[in-house]
């Protein structure tokens, strides 16, 4: 079940509305899949391109694009199961710069794990006619929410890009958290990242605390793994 429009927790944005649609639109841009036969014939998405489903994973993969701490640290617990060098790579130009310093917006820990209010932002996307957001269930019970990006809503996010070359790290970075996330659902996802202990051990309604000293940590003793190896094979 989706819970858009929960209560804002405390200690405010931090983020303006306008960086969380940008960032929102390149994600579900990154993220979307093609629509259904059934859902092109529904009114309104003549001109759709592609569809987000679910808030719940719109969160959660949001969660590691604004936390690139978190996603460092998922790299790592991939490449501790499966040690292929490009996630240790990918996890090391993470957390060898200040990216998990200057591109971190932390989320508040709910009832459902990482959240954060979008729905200024989303409403932003609607109402410029890039996004058009379909509620699945009954009057009293919202199952899901789907958000389907219209051909404007695309148009748009290339000339951001092309406009603001900025904006092209979150266009990387989408792509290397949706390589991570795969074929999960949003509560499998949800799952995954509640197997982090601090993530999991923050009380709810708090803000979710950085781990990049944590994730550091890690990538030097992976490192050091690899220069005994290293050594012993010579």
């Amino acid at each position: 079940m989706d819970h858009e429009g929960a209560e804002q927790g405390p200690g405010g944005a931090v983020t303006s509305r306008e960086q969380d649609a940008v960032r929102l639109l390149l994600l579900i841009d990154g993220a979307c899949e093609p629509l259904t036969e059934a859902e092109k014939a529904l009114p309104g998405l003549e001109q759709a391109v592609g569809v987000m489903r679910t808030q719940v994973k719109l969160q959660k993969l949001d969660f590691w694009l604004r936390n690139p701490d978190y996603l460092a640290n998922e790299l790592l617990t991939a490449y501790e199961t499966e040690p292929e060098e490009a996630l240790l790579d990918l996890a090391g130009r993470i957390l060898d710069s200040e990216e998990p310093e200057v591109r971190r917006y932390p989320m508040l820990r709910h009832h459902f794990g990482a959240y954060e209010w979008l729905d200024d932002a989303l409403a932003v996307l609607r109402s410029a006619g890039l996004l058009v957001r379909k509620r699945r269930g009954t009057v009293n019970r919202v199952r899901q929410h789907d958000y389907f990006l219209l051909e404007h809503g695309r148009h748009v996010a290339r000339e951001i890009i092309r406009q603001e070359p900025d904006f092209g790290y979150y266009v990387q970075r989408v792509e290397d958290v949706l390589r991570l996330a795969g074929e999960k659902s949003g509560s499998e996802l949800k799952k995954q990242q509640y197997l982090t202990r601090e993530y999991a051990d923050t009380p709810r309604g708090s803000r979710i605390g950085s781990i990049s000293e944590q994730a550091r940590r890690r990538l030097a003793a992976f490192r050091q793994q690899l220069q005994a190896q290293g050594a012993g094979g010579a």
